[in-house]
C-alpha cells in the first residue's frame, strides 16, 4: 500500500466516523423518544472501491400496522366505556340509589303502606313524595341522556376537524418523503414525523395504509373508504346543537361515505368516531326508550277510569305535557323527561294526597269513594297490582316486550350494566393489546442506550485506529524526508 492511498483511506475513517458519530449521537439524544426511529449507520463500498455511510430506518411496517390497529381498537373501546359510566353515573353508581328502579321499589312500599291504612294523610303524602321522586328519576336520567348525545355529537365536530388537520399535515409530510426518496436524501425525519401522524390519525379513525414508490403513502379506512391518496379526501360532519328524543344525528363522511357506527360492548369500532356515533345513534337512544317505556307504564299503572266507564282514561298520580291517556305497547319518544306528579295531589301546590285513594284526580266524574271512607282501599289496591302486572312494551326498548314495569325498571339497568361489564372485559384485553403490540414495535425501532453507547466505542475504535495510522504515514513521511536530505 503507498502512502497515498494509506492516507485517502486514513481520510475515509474519519469521514466515515464522523457520520457514523453523528447518526450514534442522534440516536441518543432521541433515547425515550416514541416517535424516534432508531438509525443505523452502515458503511458500504461504492461500485468505485470508496467506503460511504448509508443511513438506515429501523422501520417495521408490519409491526407499526399491529400498532395502529391496536390503538384505533383501545381508543374506541374507552370512549364507549367512558359513554356507558356516565350513563350509570346518572343512575347512582354501583348502588343504583338515583335509579328509577330504586325509587320505584320505594314507591310500591310506601303504596302498600298506606294501603294498610288508608285514612293516614301523612302516609298519602309520602305516597306523593315518593312518586316526586320516581318522576326527577325519570327526568335526570332522560336530561343525562340527551347531554350525552349533545356532548357525543361535539366531540365528534372536534374530532373531524382534527382528522381534517392530521391529513393536511400528512399531505406535507408525505410529499417530503416522496421527494426525498426520488433524489436519494435521507427521508428519515419525514418518515418519522408521518408515523406519528399515522398513529395520532389511528385513533379518531381505523386505518389501513398502503406504500407505493418512492415511499408514497395511500390511506384507507378500515372498512376500504380512500381516506388519502396523494391528497386528503374530504372527512365532513353537520353538527348538531339540540337533541331530545325525537332528533337524530347527522352522519360523518369520509369522500362522500358515511362512517358506521360501531356494535356491542365489545366494540366492532375502530378509532374513536365510530364509538361515539354508537354512543349517540345506538346505546343512548335505545337506554332513553327504555326510560320512556317505564314512564308510560307509570302513567298507565295511575291512570284513573271513571267508575261509570263514560268518560275516557286519564293520566292520575303521573301525567306528562301532553296530558292525555296513552297508547297501551306504542312509545311515547321523550315521556322520561316530561312526566311529572299532578299538582292535584301536591298539598304545597293546593293539591289533596287523598285523592290518590279516592280517586277525583281529574274532577268529580273520577271520584269511586264517593262515600269519603277512610278505610276504602279498592283504588290504592288496583294500583299496587297494576305494579306488578305484566303490559306490553314497546321492542325498540331492546328488552322482553311483556312483563311487569318494576321487572322493566330493574331489566333495564341489567341491560346497561351489561353493556358496561362487556365493555370494560374489552377495555381491559384492548389495553392489553395496545401495550403488547407497543413494547414489540419499540424493542425494534426504539433506542436502546446500552447499544448505542456500545457502537460509540466501536467508532471511537476506528477513529483512534485511522489517527495511529496517519501518525504513521506522518513518521513514514519525516523519514523520507530526512533520507532526501
Amino acid at each position: 500500500m503507498s502512502l497515498t492511498s494509506a492516507l485517502n483511506t486514513a481520510q475515509a475513517i474519519f469521514r466515515n466516523t464522523g457520520e457514523q458519530t453523528s447518526v450514534i449521537s442522534t440516536n441518543i439524544a432521541n433515547d425515550g423518544n416514541a416517535n424516534y426511529v432508531r438509525r443505523s449507520p452502515v458503511v458500504t463500498n461504492t461500485i468505485y472501491g470508496a467506503s460511504t455511510v448509508n443511513t438506515e430506518r429501523a422501520q417495521q411496517m408490519a409491526l407499526l400496522r399491529q400498532l395502529n390497529s391496536a390503538t384505533s381498537a383501545s381508543s374506541a373501546q374507552d370512549t364507549l366505556l367512558n359513554g356507558l359510566t356516565t350513563l350509570s353515573n346518572a343512575l347512582g353508581g354501583n348502588d343504583y340509589e338515583l335509579s328509577p328502579s330504586t325509587y320505584l321499589a320505594e314507591l310500591q312500599t310506601s303504596l302498600e303502606a298506606f294501603a294498610a291504612s288508608p285514612g293516614e294523610y301523612t302516609l298519602a303524602a309520602t305516597v306523593v313524595t315518593d312518586a316526586q321522586d320516581v318522576a326527577n328519576s325519570l327526568n335526570n336520567a332522560a336530561a343525562t341522556v340527551q347531554k350525552l348525545r349533545v356532548d357525543a355529537d361535539a366531540e365528534i365536530n372536534t374530532q373531524v376537524k382534527e382528522l381534517n388537520r392530521l391529513l393536511a399535515e400528512f399531505q406535507i409530510v408525505n410529499d417530503a418523503v416522496v421527494k426525498a426518496t426520488a433524489i436519494g436524501a435521507d427521508p428519515s425525519d419525514a418518515l418519522d414525523t408521518r408515523d406519528t401522524l399515522l398513529k395520532d390519525i389511528s385513533e379518531i379513525i381505523g386505518v389501513d395504509a398502503s406504500t407505493r414508490a418512492n415511499g408514497d403513502m395511500v390511506l384507507y379506512t378500515s372498512e376500504g373508504t380512500t381516506l388519502f391518496e396523494t391528497v386528503p379526501r374530504a372527512v365532513t360532519f353537520t353538527r348538531t346543537l339540540a337533541y331530545d328524543a325525537t332528533v337524530t344525528g347527522n352522519s360523518i363522511y369520509v369522500d362522500g361515505i358515511a362512517i358506521q357506527a360501531g356494535e356491542g360492548g365489545n366494540t366492532t369500532a375502530d378509532g374513536t368516531l365510530g364509538a361515539l356515533l354508537q354512543l349517540r345513534d345506538d346505546i343512548a337512544p335505545t337506554f332513553q326508550t327504555q326510560l320512556d317505556e317505564v314512564a308510560r307504564g307509570l302513567i298507565e299503572a295511575f291512570a284513573e277510569t271513571d267508575p261509570l266507564g263514560v268518560a275516557p282514561d286519564m293520566p292520575g298520580l303521573f301525567t306528562w305535557s301532553g296530558g292525555t291517556a296513552l297508547t297501551s305497547g306504542v312509545l311515547e319518544p321523550g315521556l322520561a323527561g316530561t312526566i311529572t306528579v299532578s299538582t292535584a295531589v301536591i298539598a304545597s301546590s293546593g293539591g289533596d294526597p287523598l285523592l290518590l285513594r279516592d280517586g277525583g284526580i281529574n274532577g268529580a266524574a273520577y271520584v269511586w269513594n264517593t262515600g269519603n271512607a277512610s278505610g276504602y282501599t279498592t283504588l290504592l289496591a288496583r294500583y299496587s297490582d297494576a305494579l306488578d302486572a305484566d303490559r306490553a312494551f314497546d321492542a325498540s326498548a331492546d328488552l322482553k316486550t311483556s312483563m311487569s314495569v318494576m321487572t322493566f325498571a330493574s331489566g333495564s339497568i341489567g341491560w346497561l350494566e351489561e353493556l358496561r361489564s362487556n365493555a370494560t372485559t374489552a377495555s381491559d384485553n384492548k389495553i392489553a393489546l395496545y401495550e403488547r403490540s407497543f413494547q414489540s414495535y419499540s424493542s425494534e425501532t426504539g433506542v436502546n442506550l446500552d447499544e448505542e453507547l456500545s457502537l460509540l466505542l466501536d467508532v471511537e475504535q476506528s477513529y483512534k485506529a485511522s489517527a495511529k495510522l496517519v501518525s504513521t504515514i506522518d513518521e513514514m513521511l519525516q523519514a523520507v524526508l530526512a533520507m532526501a536530505g
